[in-house]
């Protein structure tokens, strides 16, 4: 047989072997991203959660998005590209939702918090109760900037309720969500604040003082719901049923959330599992 011949045969054939090989390979599937806008007060629990879940699915990478409630409900309102909302109060959810802009059946409740009164554990402030705020003259309160967060929409109708505002207002220390306040504080910027527990419970550099009457404010429930620009909506499912299974539930307990009645939604059905 001519040399060229058989030189043609053996490169034929490795073409074969190797269009073979490459064609036989399985194709692994890319995870997809799964979108979340979460209260910055919610940071802390997500790093321990949000593994879990990625274990539980690995077909799903999550992107988180942190920021103050408000701000991400704007954005959202603005098209941003989002999945999954999780404000630090089911209000800003409610809002989107009078607008058309969440996935219908998909609202819902899944923890609670409450707010309290702190201070700072190395410069304490000499009050010890919210009652005495009417008699003991405060420097400067933190609050959060009720213009871009939950918690500081929260304080000021606490702050009304009890009718502290107008002796309290000139003192006023603005941070920009919850998170801020707590710095504030810890800073020695400001004597005492206004927080969520679970932000405070997390912090060993501050101390609770009290805690503010149930009926002062609007109730603190984080929310939970897919948006009207999701893309992963399966995804999205996914991540709300886990949110409220037993294990993750005793996560958000032990960094200080409560447990709160489930709201009527596309997971009422949905059975919790362990």
């Amino acid at each position: 047989m001519p040399r060229r011949s058989l030189l043609f045969r053996s490169l034929l054939f490795l073409g074969v072997l190797t269009t073979t090989v490459w064609t036989t390979l399985p194709v692994q599937a890319q995870p997809e991203t799964l979108t979340v806008a979460a209260a910055s007060s919610l940071k802390d629990v997500l790093r321990k959660v949000l593994p879990l879940f990625e274990a539980r699915h690995n077909d799903i990478n999550v992107r988180v998005i942190y920021g103050p409630s408000q701000t991400l409900r704007n954005q959202i309102e603005q098209g941003a590209p989002v999945d999954v909302f999780l404000p630090s109060l089911l209000e800003e959810i409610e809002q989107l939702e009078k607008k058309g802009l969440i996935i219908q059946g998909t609202k819902r409740a899944y923890a609670g918090t409450s707010l309290v009164l702190i201070t700072s554990t190395a410069l304490p402030a000499t009050i010890a109760s919210i009652h005495d705020l009417w008699t003991f003259p405060v420097r400067r309160i933190a609050i959060g900037d009720p213009k871009s967060s939950s918690v500081g929409k929260v304080a000021a109708q606490f702050l009304k309720y009890s009718k502290l505002e107008p002796s309290l207002r000139a003192h006023y220390v603005y941070g920009e969500h919850s998170r801020a306040v707590l710095d504030l504080v810890v800073n020695g910027e400001a004597e005492i604040g206004i927080v969520y527990r679970t932000d405070a419970v997390a912090n060993q550099h501050v101390r609770i003082l009290d805690t503010a009457p149930a009926d002062s404010h609007t109730p603190v429930r984080y929310g939970v719901a897919a948006v009207w620009t999701a893309k992963n909506i399966s995804g999205a499912g996914d991540f709300m049923e886990f949110l409220m299974t037993r294990q993750i539930q005793t996560q958000f307990k032990e960094h200080g959330f409560d447990q709160t009645a489930r709201d009527v939604g596309f997971l009422e059905t949905q059975e919790v599992k362990p």
